[in-house]
């Protein structure tokens, strides 16, 4: 199974890109995963948050193939704990899935179509976090699931 992480944006931070980086090379020992970067809109600033949220979209929907399983990075997703995470993953491996999307929005989340387009979604935490550290959180998570599921000593219970 192929795992894409997709983003809207280039990170700022130069420290948000080295651990992002640090666990995608840990996590290609598993499995593939690939960082897709979709650039980001320009001129947003004349734009409203729900034009804003309907173009990302648009480049979000042309990522998606028929058959890929895709998961939005979402507040009103499903809160699990890390176990549980790994629990959920090893179920769509068996799956026998070619390519599961995991997708992190712009700053203003998804479109209603992209939210139709789901397979599911997954929320970090109660707390709102920043849509960049969003991605070395979750590449730390999709890393400590991997770690469990192999019975790695990464994770600790």
């Amino acid at each position: 199974m192929n795992i894409d992480l997709i983003v809207i944006g280039k990170t700022d931070s130069s420290e948000v890109q080295a651990l992002v980086s640090s666990y995608l090379k840990r996590l290609n020992f598993y499995t593939k995963v690939t960082l897709v970067t979709l650039p980001d809109l320009k001129n947003t600033r004349h734009i409203s948050a729900e034009s804003q949220k309907r173009q990302e979209g648009e480049m979000l929907l042309r990522q998606f193939a028929d058959g890929d399983f895709v998961v939005l990075l979402d507040e009103k997703g499903e809160q699990m704990r890390s176990i549980d995470f790994s629990l959920w993953l090893q179920k769509r491996m068996n799956s026998g899935l070619r390519r599961l999307c995991f997708v992190i929005g712009g700053p203003y989340g998804f479109s209603k179509e992209v939210y139709a387009r789901a397979d599911g979604k997954i929320s970090l935490s109660r707390m709102t976090f920043s849509h960049q550290i969003v991605r070395a959180i979750f590449a730390e998570q999709l890393y400590r699931a991997f770690t469990i599921i192999r019975n790695e000593p990464y994770h600790h219970e």
